[in-house]
């Protein structure tokens, strides 16, 4: 795989990371609104419940955030170290003839 393909499949891992991370803030937030509405019920088992639900969730967000921001500094130090604007110019360049 030339290094413009290993560039673009690295783009499209971040945007998936980035995308996994809104969806799992999705998940905390509809948890959220369950602890609020249950506050009215008081039912123990489903506070409970919820409770260990959200720290979950928010430890996977937390891992999350980690791999995005780590994987974001290799893609970031694989674009520099190969000149991908320099590639992309060139393909531009030999797409052009």
């Amino acid at each position: 795989m030339d290094n413009l393909k290993k560039f673009d499949l690295m783009g499209k891992i971040s945007r998936e990371l980035d995308d996994l991370k809104h969806s799992q803030t999705a998940v905390i937030q509809k948890i959220g609104k369950i602890e609020v509405d249950n506050m009215e019920l008081n039912n123990v088992k489903l506070e409970n419940k919820l409770g260990e639900m959200h720290q979950n969730a928010s430890d996977i967000l937390d891992s999350i955030a980690a791999v995005l921001e780590n994987f974001e500094e290799v893609k970031n130090k694989f674009e520099g170290k190969n000149n991908i604007a320099g590639l992309r110019e060139q393909e531009s360049l030999n797409n052009s003839k």
